[in-house]
């Protein structure tokens, strides 16, 4: 099977990340958008582009009716989901199996097993997997949260049972927070994901978060990609990623990519997924979920397998075998990723909307960006804060933190505050640099080094009010419909 179009149920990088694959395989990429993205870069791009609805997530990419209504009146046989918004819902998958359009990602009965979290880890018990010690079904009613609580102790963890990227996910330290979080994490798993199932698990300090990436056909073949480590995270959404991880010997990376192997074959797994696991300080692993989606940081992963993941999944979902086998698959090197988010590092990472401009993007060897950025962008606060991606290789770590770093320095956005400042820091701080980290990491970097924040904040938004002033003075010398060069903006002559 070929699929001549496609549909991607999704926007930003992730939309744009699929056309590209999309075009190289000879493939029409079809979009869909809201209000807030009528000017969005994926809807330029794609072939087609249809309009869904309002801004607000609810009203648009997560209305599945509508979606699946647009791929059956224009005849498009597949639908990809990207990441997030209905990436993992079993009745989005459901509704095209029945519709007759084929689903980039797994089946509707595995998403019901492995993309629900309290389902999957109910399976995995009885196969002897470890996970992290939990309280079982999902939380009913205030009686049922606080035996919970009192069952596994504090600190906790509340989950959504569904999604992923953070959202849903609150740490309680005591009885007193319990309540209010409970509240929190409900209504922040309806909104990103339409469900609001909510459960219990153990909080385990000082962890590493380890994920291995697996492949997975419709003939039994199961592959996995290495790990990545992602332990630099806030409020439980990754900042950076990297592989390979320093953490993991040879025979400890063996292992669990074998475990991550046998989960997928305990789900009947098909096509990309992440098994994610929680590395004790002690060199214990738990199963922590299985994501059964394309994630965020699939670049780390291509860079340093040169296998690309998302015509991968676009094979397999056509019927395709893979076409590479455990054996066969080489590591190349080491491969950071650095999320640039629309967010104020030092002001609990608060999100924030404007209009982007762009004096610098960086460049080089090694250096990869995925991103949805043009100037004059608006962002906006009804979607993820997502700006762009930031991803470099090397031969060895080493290489690829200098390259990120010069990279970082290279990156010019105005207009609102990002994560690059910080990254800055974290890519000269030693810690990081012989790779002491935990998923308390950055948590610790900000409460011991906000001494050099404010001025980081002064240069910013001095940088802001110049390309406000020169956007300014380019209307009244150039004249409406006229740009003056760079030349003249430096004030030198061209």
């Amino acid at each position: 099977m070929r699929f001549k179009k496609i549909l991607i149920a999704n926007r930003g990088e992730i939309a744009l990340r699929v056309i590209r694959a999309c075009r190289e395989m000879g493939i029409a990429p079809v979009a869909v958008f809201s209000d807030a993205d009528r000017e969005s870069l994926h809807v330029r791009h794609a072939e087609e582009a249809y309009y869904i609805g309002p801004s607000r997530p609810e009203e648009s990419y997560l209305d599945i009716r509508k979606i699946v209504d647009i791929a059956k009146k224009e005849g498009i046989p597949a639908i990809h989901p990207g990441y997030g918004f209905l990436a993992e819902n079993a009745d989005f998958a459901a509704e095209c199996e029945a519709a007759g359009i084929n689903f980039i990602g797994p089946p509707a009965n595995v998403l019901r097993h492995a993309g629900n979290k309290i389902m999957a880890r109910k399976v995995l018990i009885k196969s002897g997997i470890s996970i992290i010690p939990g309280g079982g079904d999902a939380i009913r009613g205030e009686k049922d949260l606080i035996d919970k609580a009192g069952e596994i102790g504090y600190p906790l963890m509340l989950k959504a049972s569904r999604g992923g990227g953070g959202k849903g996910i609150k740490v309680i330290k005591s009885k007193d927070e319990l309540a209010s979080a409970f509240i929190l994490a409900v209504d922040e798993s309806r909104l990103s994901f339409g469900l609001s199932e909510i459960y219990m698990e153990r909080y385990i300090a000082g962890a590493r978060h380890i994920e291995f990436q697996i492949m997975a056909d419709a003939y039994g073949g199961i592959v996995h990609l290495g790990e990545r480590e992602c332990s630099i995270q806030r409020r439980f959404q990754k900042l950076i990623e990297e592989s390979p991880s320093t953490a993991l010997t040879p025979g400890l990376r063996e292992e669990m990519g074998s475990v991550a192997i046998k989960i997928a074959g305990i789900f009947n797994y098909k096509n990309a997924g992440t098994v994610e696991f929680l590395l004790a300080r002690d060199g214990s692993f738990y199963y922590q979920e299985l994501n059964a989606r394309v994630q965020v940081e699939h670049p780390v992963t291509e860079m340093i397998t040169g296998i690309d993941i998302v015509k991968e999944q676009i094979r397999i979902a056509a019927g395709e075998p893979l076409g590479i086998r455990q054996e066969q698959i080489r590591f190349n090197g080491s491969s950071i990723e650095c999320r640039v988010y629309a967010e104020d590092p030092y002001n609990n990472f608060l999100p924030g909307d404007g209009r982007i401009y762009i004096s610098q993007l960086p460049g080089g060897a090694g250096v990869r960006i995925e991103s949805s950025l043009f100037n004059g962008m608006e962002v906006s606060t009804y979607y993820d804060p997502l700006l762009a991606k930031l991803i470099t290789w090397g031969p060895d770590r080493e290489t690829a933190i200098k390259r990120m770093s010069m990279a970082l320095r290279e990156f010019k956005l105005s207009g609102v505050k990002t994560t690059i400042p910080l990254f800055e820091l974290i890519f000269r701080d030693r810690d990081f640099i012989n790779n002491k980290v935990d998923t308390g990491y950055i948590e610790r970097f900000l409460r011991e080094r906000r001494g050099p924040v404010p001025e980081i904040e002064k240069i910013a938004a001095i940088g802001a009010i110049i390309v406000d002033q020169e956007k300014t003075d380019i209307g009244k010398r150039g004249g409406r419909g006229k740009t003056l060069s760079p030349w003249v903006l430096t004030g030198r002559k061209g």
